[in-house]
């Protein structure tokens, strides 16, 4: 498992959300550049950087920096964030290595599909936001965190598997940015469940227990914001997580 640094955009600074919600907003005095640099000087591969100015307006609004974050660093890029539409994916591939797609995944998986289909399945990471009802089941959200479909996890994930789904990024959007560890259940469940597919989780991680509990779990990548920014773990203790350290 690799732990894949996450740098959020907003008004060309980086920031944490806290449960996604755009009024609860830490902002964090590191240069976006200067912070990919670092993520690569300690030995990550990839960065994950959502636009949020992008996820807001519904279409990406950082690209000028986001590439140059990606040409600083110089590592791959996964990239989220107001990505709806033909223009706005074009753009994005031309920065990134892997486009996030997430709400249009929950909402238009015909089109989604035709983009797999098009450009290779490699290129997208469908992300998945959900929350969790009493009895389990986990339900996507869209539109920034700001709507719940009555579309499950499971439903979502499996109307793509024909088309050559590979890489799901998963986040609880009840731990996101809180620190409070992360759902280790619902990714067993889905890494159990669709073995052949390659988990991100995201959301909840606090220290590097939690990288090495995901790890014995099975999830590919664990994204980390917070956690990271916060120095809340020590770059000897990320090393078995970093493929480049």
């Amino acid at each position: 498992m690799q732990l894949i640094p996450a740098i959020d955009l907003r008004d060309g600074r980086c920031v944490r959300l806290l449960k996604g919600d755009f009024n609860r907003e830490t902002r964090y005095e590191a240069d976006p550049v200067e912070l990919g640099g670092r993520y690569r000087e300690i030995g990550a591969e990839w960065l994950h950087i959502v636009d949020l100015d992008g996820a807001e307006s519904g279409r990406p609004v950082n690209l000028p920096l986001i590439e140059a974050i990606a040409a600083g660093a110089g590592l791959k890029v996964q990239l989220g964030g107001g990505i709806r539409d033909e223009e706005s994916l074009a753009l994005a591939l031309e920065v990134a290595d892997r486009i996030v797609v997430g709400s249009l995944a929950a909402s238009e998986p015909d089109q989604v599909g035709a983009w797999m289909a098009e450009y290779g399945a490699e290129r997208f990471t469908l992300g998945f936001d959900v929350c969790l009802a009493e009895d389990g089941t986990a339900s996507i959200m869209t539109h920034g965190w700001t709507r719940t479909t009555a579309l499950s996890l499971q439903a979502a994930v499996e109307q793509y598997l024909e088309a050559g789904l590979r890489h799901v990024l998963c986040t609880d959007v009840d731990r996101d940015g809180a620190l409070t560890g992360p759902n280790l259940d619902l990714y067993s469940k889905c890494v159990s469940r669709w073995p052949d597919l390659a988990f991100q989780a995201s959301g909840g991680v606090r220290d590097a227990d939690d990288l090495a509990r995901l790890e014995e779990i099975g999830v590919d990548a664990a994204i980390s914001g917070k956690a990271l920014l916060e120095g809340r773990m020590t770059t000897e203790e990320l090393r078995r997580f970093l493929p480049n350290a």
